[in-house]
């Protein structure tokens, strides 16, 4: 026999107590989350377990100044706590020590999948849409399984799901767009002025805490050599202007064929397999080949040793560039060469101007013109050339990788107070180390 149908407010009866068993049963899902969360804060503050800190780079497969920095910080802190590398594409730390002679050997490795990106080696999150489902909520997720999750290389569709979280911003690329989560993040770290002001401009956010990239590429010294070396990584888009660089060089061969002879152009720096514009600067400096040199993905010796042999050092990214992002954001490279006695001779724009002090401790240049120039004259010009030497070197001294960690210590050690108790730590406030 079929029951009888409900009138309309028994079934209005129904609906509520559904919806208030619903709502209870989410509020005790939410009070165990609760107690679960506070009983893992409770470990760590009685010393029963390490806290757990995740760092998440997309481009960790790839050699480069950001990816150096945050190995960087994941070296110094992995004694201390439980640090584990999220990554998208596979990466043996072994390597990483060979690229930036940093042992990680405590440190984990948990690769997270993105499907949506299928085999290609580049994550680009530009091709994510706000048409479509987040492919990063699959890194979100797995933050919820650290104490505090480190967002290394500024992706900027990764919702921070941990206690606390870090935002590294080298640069904020582009304005806000789909899925963008950065002002969701516990602190936002920037590596120079520059990237601060822009932070502020393109975001509407401020930074928390300034902090220098750590160099720490000095070599044993050894007899300098009749080369200009240039280190940057070989972008698909051509950013740094590798090409460009033989091309001003080879002018100045021509102009002054007598004053250049014997001076070759390095050009050293990391790349992805299958890179069409690596290509275009092979075969140009193929056709140089007498005085230009390509260097690919070398070893941390290597470059230690180009730099400890080079003269000069030249720095093009924003050359030419019209759009902010496109100007270099630091220039660890060029801090590295003065470190090791290179006189630097870079573009005019961008963190290179919080390195390098004009006429002082360097040359900056707006174009292939001045760049040649400055050139010319420190090739002929030796009493110059070490005067200017010895200053740069003893400038890099502001960015040595003993600063970068004892800053990094400090920062974590007011994090983990701030995780054992919360609302005890003083933080830093936005803007507070700009000041």
């Amino acid at each position: 026999m079929r029951d009888d149908p409900c009138s309309p407010e028994q079934t209005d009866s129904r609906r509520k107590k559904d919806s208030r068993d619903l709502m209870n049963w989410l509020a005790n899902g939410r009070d165990l989350w609760r107690n679960a969360a506070l009983l893992k804060r409770m470990d760590v503050a009685r010393g029963e377990r390490k806290m757990s800190i995740a760092i998440y780079d997309h481009a960790l497969h790839v050699v480069g100044g950001g990816q150096k920095y945050a190995a960087t910080i994941a070296a110094c802190l992995q004694d201390r706590f439980d640090v584990t590398y999220i990554v998208n594409r596979p990466i043996e730390i072994g390597q990483l020590r060979e690229w930036y002679g940093l042992d990680l050997s405590r440190c984990k490795v948990r690769l997270v999948p993105l499907p949506f990106y299928g085999a290609r080696d580049w994550i680009d999150a530009a091709l994510v849409t706000g048409e479509m489902d987040n492919p990063f909520d699959a890194v979100a997720r797995v933050s919820a399984d650290y104490d505090v999750f480190v967002n290394a290389n500024m992706l900027d569709k990764v919702r921070p799901l941990s206690p606390l979280s870090i935002f590294v911003c080298h640069f904020p690329d582009v304005r806000p767009r789909a899925h963008f989560a950065a002002h969701e993040y516990t602190l936002l770290v920037t590596n120079s002025q520059y990237g601060s002001s822009w932070l502020r401009r393109r975001w509407d956010l401020e930074t928390s805490m300034l902090l220098y990239p750590p160099i720490d590429a000095a070599a044993p010294r050894v007899e300098k050599e009749r080369f200009i070396l240039s280190v940057a990584r070989f972008e698909p888009g051509g950013s740094k202007k590798q090409r460009e660089m033989i091309e001003a060089f080879a002018a100045l061969k021509r102009a002054l064929p007598e004053r250049t002879q014997g001076w070759r152009l390095i050009l050293v720096g990391g790349s992805l397999d299958h890179n069409p514009y690596l290509e275009r600067v092979r075969e140009l400096a193929r056709a140089h080949s007498d005085f230009v040199e390509v260097r690919c993905n070398v070893s941390e010796q290597e470059l230690r040793s180009w730099y400890a042999r080079a003269l000069l050092f030249w720095h093009a990214c924003g050359m030419g560039a019209s759009e902010a992002h496109l100007i270099e954001h630091f220039g660890m490279s060029t801090a590295e060469a003065m470190q090791n006695g290179c006189v630097p001779i870079v573009f005019d724009g961008g963190g290179q101007r919080e390195i390098v002090e004009h006429g002082l401790t360097g040359f900056r240049f707006r174009g292939a013109d001045e760049l040649c120039a400055w050139t010319a004259r420190l090739i002929s010009d030796e009493g110059l050339r070490t005067a200017v030497q010895e200053r740069a070197q003893k400038s890099s001294g502001r960015f040595l990788r003993s600063a970068f960690e004892a800053r990094a210590r400090w920062l974590f050690d007011l994090i983990l107070d701030e995780y054992s108790r919360p609302g005890t730590a003083d933080l830093p406030k936005p803007n507070e180390e700009l000041r």
